[in-house]
């Protein structure tokens, strides 16, 4: 179904509600009388309530509002972030090394504004001991809550147990703020090289110049030749 709105003489129905260009009421008006005030003030006539009786119409400028609703579903759209869930699996006996690097990955996703699906999977006879996984998953949560909160609780599924964690900032937030670090890291870089090449280039202007070796005579001369 289209969502064109219907403008000037599409507008078939024999009376309007007329809606003034500031947006006052002017009042229900023939549609001929409505078309007539619409090309006095050199507007269009827009029908902007279709199914209210009588349809609502307003005096407008289309093609400006069309192009300002435009631009406004372009930032909505710019501004619209992704939700993306990031998955940390683990072992109920996983050990310090290897919690370490998992819980490293997860700092990086919250950091980026992820949310994160934290799995412990259970074998064999791990699956009796649950307890394992929840304090596993509660001591997670402790050592990220500075990025990250507890957005569903820890719950068995089956041979697995799951906890998701949600960022404290919004994506956009969040890269934003990493954009700006990549930006400040490249500007030290580029000036820490600036000042490497001042340096050597106030080296070699100031450098010494090498001493030019006074002509000997040879030691395998005779003394009384004359050269």
């Amino acid at each position: 179904m289209s969502t064109e709105l219907r403008i000037n003489d599409r507008i078939r129905v024999p009376e309007v509600r007329l809606v003034g260009p500031n947006g006052e009421t002017v009042g229900i008006v023939p549609t001929y009388e409505a078309l007539k005030l619409a090309q006095e003030a050199d507007l269009d006539l827009v029908e902007v309530a279709p199914t209210a009786r009588p349809p609502v119409c307003k005096l407008m400028d289309y093609g400006k509002f069309k192009y300002e609703n435009a631009q406004k579903a372009r930032e909505a759209r710019r501004n619209q972030t992704n939700v993306i869930i990031k998955e940390m699996k683990l072992r109920p006996k996983i050990d310090q090394h290897d919690y370490e690097t998992k819980k490293g990955h997860v700092v990086r996703f919250l950091r980026a504004g992820d949310k994160v699906k934290i799995t412990i999977m259970f074998r064999g006879r791990e699956q009796h001991r649950p307890e394992l996984g929840f304090r596993l998953l509660q001591r997670l949560a402790e050592d990220v809550q500075e990025l990250g909160f507890v957005e569903s609780a820890p719950k068995q599924d089956g041979r697995n147990m799951i906890m998701v964690l949600g960022p404290h900032r919004k994506k956009a937030e969040a890269k934003a703020e990493m954009q700006a670090e990549k930006a400040e890291k490249a500007a030290e870089r580029a000036a820490a090289e600036a000042d490497e090449r001042a340096e050597r280039d106030a080296a070699h202007a100031a450098g010494p110049v090498a001493a030019k070796k006074e002509r000997r005579r040879s030691e395998n001369l005779d003394a009384d030749i004359d050269v």
